[in-house]
């Protein structure tokens, strides 16, 4: 039995040391105050990916500082992704706890659970695969992204960085590419509209699946009104606590993208309401949303 136990101690440490070696070192994540990141290691993925499928790589990316990314669009990402984003220090443990509940439940990986900043350490320095040493390592990352970046900071690289369709990275782009406009003068709808692709942006995406997108939009608008971003008339709210029951679909929970993405017909939803250009970083969520948001794996 003792040497049972020595051997399992001894695999246990052997394995926290592969995981501890593929986290990126704390003068990497410290320059990123400082440094925008050229190619991302998911982009790397994609090309790669694109290159096997005989594919020309795309990308489509314009950097923007915060000061020029809509208000509505940060509400709206953070509403759907993490509206505990500036209450904790890189990783929401009741979410973590609700997603292994609910993963182990379907023996499955069914739900996310990752904070802003796990994705952002997910997309600066892993891939998208589904493994438990990913996720360990994401975790390590966040926490040190927490520990040497500020919010504001966070906000501005994941916003930056992370997919909005096919060769599409960061809001700028996003915004260009759906909306016909800059980053700063997306709508409460049209930053909602972007929100929804987050989780699966090559499958929700209103040029791949126009419906599916707009039951997405609608949730992201419902979860924006629960923490007072928005008024509960936008997009034609309901003023009870839950969704409208059409909000609400279990084959939206986020997916991996295919190698292949579907094709996109030209057609591009039209805007619906007055843009606003976007002040500084200002307003924090005040409650969680009674049906927490699936964040992205």
């Amino acid at each position: 039995m003792k040497r049972l136990f020595a051997v399992l101690v001894l695999a246990l440490l052997a394995y926290a040391s592969y995981v501890l070696a593929g986290i990126p070192s704390r003068d990497r994540v410290r320059g990123l105050a400082r440094k925008n990141p050229d190619k991302t290691s998911v982009m790397l993925q994609r090309e790669a990916e694109a290159q096997k499928a005989r594919r020309k790589p795309r990308r489509a990316q314009s950097w923007v500082p915060l000061s020029r990314v809509s208000r509505h669009l940060i509400h709206a990402v953070v509403a759907a992704e993490d509206p505990n984003f500036f209450g904790h220090a890189g990783i929401d443990w009741d979410a973590v706890k609700e997603s292994l509940e609910t993963n182990v439940r379907q023996a499955r990986f069914a739900r996310g659970g990752s904070t802003l900043t796990q994705q952002l350490a997910k997309n600066l320095f892993f891939t998208t695969g589904k493994t438990i040493t990913r996720k360990l390592r994401e975790l390590l990352v966040a926490r040190r992204l927490e520990q040497e970046l500020t919010k504001k900071r966070i906000l501005e690289l994941y916003l930056n960085i992370i997919e909005w369709g096919d060769g599409v990275y960061g809001c700028e782009a996003a915004a260009q590419r759906y909306y016909a406009k800059p980053a700063a003068e997306l709508n409460e709808t049209e930053a909602a509209g972007l929100a929804a692709m987050v989780p699966s942006p090559r499958r929700i995406n209103p040029r791949v699946d126009p419906a599916r997108h707009a039951r997405a939009q609608k949730r992201i608008l419902w979860l924006m009104a629960r923490l007072g971003y928005v008024k509960r008339s936008v997009g034609g709210l309901g003023a009870g606590p839950e969704p409208p029951p059409e909000v609400i679909e279990s084959g939206d929970e986020p997916v991996e993208p295919e190698d292949a993405p579907a094709p996109e017909p030209a057609a591009v939803p039209a805007p619906v309401a007055t843009p606003q250009a976007a002040p500084e970083l200002a307003i924090q969520p005040s409650a969680a949303p009674t049906q927490p948001p699936g964040g992205g794996m």
